[in-house]
């Protein structure tokens, strides 16, 4: 059993997810991998009105990451849910250390689960291989996937918390290649759906909430602007004019 709740229609500045003790009321989720100044994670996740915080630990050693204690002192890390993620995970072994270690170190127990193929797509077996192992150990899972309606039942069905699904590659800034099949997905669970990858723009973050997304997450097209958080803000923007004008009921 997990303890996703999830209104049909939260108003605004109610949460959209409460699991493993953190409530998720943003509707923007921000990535926060790609950054080397602590200043700036603090500026971005203050411009996109985010209200968690996403940690990892990459089990190969290939990826220096800010020091926790760093960011400490650039920000109240308190004012935020922790939560971490596999992004650096290829296997299911790797995925399930990787939330093991994060829950050892940090008393993190939701998991943004990630296992990606060697071309960084969403890996299908291993990621339900994962998500099964880890629901077992305790774990509030939200796994990242294709947008596949079998796919996304089988996790749900085993206990995820939420789902993650593609728009369009990582870092692809093509917005939402397949609107019919993403939102197919958001039909068919009863849990929140956040969509992300290839996310390029406002107008992307538009269209991933008109089809039914509950929240999107936007990572490189902040990090690699020219104006950090001036671009977090843009989305933050972007998630509040689309819930503005959805329809009544929805």
């Amino acid at each position: 059993m997990h303890d996703a709740n999830r209104p049909a229609d939260a108003p605004a500045g109610q949460p959209w997810l409460v699991t493993g003790g953190v409530s998720f009321t943003s509707r923007l989720i921000v990535g926060i991998e790609q950054y080397s100044d602590p200043r700036l994670v603090a500026d971005v996740l203050a411009a996109g009105g985010c209200d968690v915080f996403i940690t990892t630990y990459d089990p190969g050693g290939n990826r220096a990451s800010l020091l926790l204690s760093d960011l400490d002192e650039a920000m109240d890390l308190t004012r935020y849910g922790w939560i971490g993620t596999t992004s650096f995970a290829y296997s299911a072994e790797e995925a399930v250390d990787t939330a093991k270690k994060l829950r050892d170190a940090f008393g993190i127990e939701v998991i943004k689960l990630d296992v990606r193929t060697p071309g960084n797509l969403p890996d299908g077996e291993p990621t339900v291989a994962a998500a099964e192992t880890l629901v077992d150990a305790g774990f509030s899972v939200l796994p990242f996937i294709c947008p596949d309606v079998e796919l996304a039942n089988r996790l749900v069905g085993l206990g995820a918390v939420a789902l993650r699904v593609l728009a369009s590659p990582v870092a692809s800034a093509q917005g939402v290649l397949d609107p019919a099949a993403v939102r197919a997905v958001i039909e068919t669970v009863d849990v929140p759906v956040v969509v992300e990858g290839g996310l390029g723009t406002p107008g992307h973050v538009s269209d991933a909430l008109a089809l039914g997304a509950d929240a999107v997450l936007v990572n490189t097209a902040i990090a690699i602007a020219p104006d950090c958080p001036a671009t977090a803000a843009a989305m933050r923007r972007a998630v509040d004019a689309a819930r503005l004008t959805e329809p009544a009921g929805t």
